[in-house]
């Protein structure tokens, strides 16, 4: 089977969870003998220089000239649009939502819907609807849909009106992320001891909730630091919140680095909190577990779905149940142990292997 991948995701995305998924399943699909393509005339994704340069079709560069990335665009649209046509692919597997697929006549069309978070969530989003109506746009041409969620899978099927039959879940997998003994004693543990946040920080991610939670108590004040991990600098009103909030200067701090950085932040912490009101799927959290940290999390969306029995939860929009939680672990030697034990025993049930072995057999069901 001939199975091509467009450029959607990887011009935009130099790093992030939609990328590494589409590299590790296209990786996994290649190992099990498909024939697999990638076609991107322009990317500045970092993930693709881990797979073999004959199965990546375009042209790696780091950053873009101010303001050209539309431009970017629409060149990759017209000749990925050629190339894809010449290669003559069984099933294009679109990586994000555009007006107009790329795909031959005779191809399947797969895409994968994330999360509903721009319907949902619609006022934290200042792209006036555009990414949710490209997404209904892209689901109603595909052949199939793929969720990376139960919960997803719901919600969509709930706000899109899409039938049962078009739609699968297929559970992403996890990275190991990889250690380097250099990093030990230079970077996380001057920190310690700390909880860890990652990822954006934004509206729904309810990271403000956090802040306010681990206000409340005199213990996590006295004694805790918080690192965020990714995310951006901090903004004015984040460090004016801060300090509304009674927090030493350099108590919470931002940190930005690569996939090392970030595993050794993760076992050097106290405990990996997730605040979010809503996930499509969650990757923090499993890589929490793949690094022996303790899973603090909220009891919504998706989130009870991937962590399972291995987390200690939370009602989000509850900042004093959220502070209770943290002590509760943070202070309790015992919990953190058997936290970690039960994290170690819920990771057998993701692997990058199975997501992209169940991914393969809707491919092929749909070219039969």
């Amino acid at each position: 089977m001939k199975i091509a991948y467009d450029h959607q995701i990887f011009y935009q995305q130099p790093f992030g969870g939609i990328s590494r998924y589409f590299t590790n399943v296209a990786s996994q699909i290649l190992e099990a003998g498909e024939a697999v393509n990638i076609f991107s005339p322009i990317y500045c994704n970092r993930y693709l220089g881990s797979l073999p340069e004959n199965i990546v079709r375009g042209h790696y560069i780091a950053k873009y000239p101010p303001k050209t990335i539309r431009l970017v665009n629409a060149y990759n649209n017209v000749v990925s649009k050629h190339q894809i046509g010449a290669w003559k692919p069984d099933l294009l597997h679109e990586t994000y939502y555009s007006r107009a697929s790329l795909a031959p006549k005779k191809s399947a069309i797969v895409t994968t819907v994330y999360d509903m978070i721009h319907e949902i969530f619609e006022e934290d989003f200042s792209d006036g609807g555009r990414t949710s109506r490209l997404k209904l746009e892209s689901i109603n041409r595909a052949d199939h849909i793929i969720c990376i969620s139960e919960s997803t899978k719901k919600d969509l099927i709930e706000i899109f009106n899409v039938p049962h039959h078009k739609v699968s879940v297929v559970l992403l997998g996890f990275d190991q992320l990889s250690q380097n003994p250099h990093l030990k004693g230079s970077a996380a543990d001057s920190y310690a001891p700390y909880l860890l946040y990652v990822g954006s920080r934004a509206g729904y991610k309810n990271f403000t909730g956090f802040v306010e939670a681990v206000a409340l108590s005199r213990g996590l004040m006295s004694d805790i630091n918080i690192i965020c991990f990714g995310g951006g600098s901090f903004d004015e009103n984040e460090t004016t919140l801060f300090k509304q909030m009674g927090f030493k200067e350099g108590q919470i701090l931002q940190i930005s680095g690569g996939d090392e950085l970030l595993g050794s932040f993760y076992r050097g912490a106290k405990a990996f909190v997730c605040p979010s009101l809503y996930e499509g799927f969650g990757i923090p959290p499993l890589e929490a577990m793949a690094n022996n940290c303790p899973v603090i999390c909220s009891n919504t969306s998706s989130i009870p779905e991937v962590v399972g029995d291995a987390g200690k939860y939370f009602n989000p929009s509850d900042v004093g149940d959220m502070c209770r939680s943290i002590e509760s672990v943070v202070y309790d030697e015992s919990m953190m142990q058997e936290l970690k034990i039960l994290g170690a025993e819920r990771l057998q049930n993701f692997s990058w292997k199975k997501c992209a072995d169940q991914t393969l057999a809707i491919y092929k069901q749909l070219v039969s």
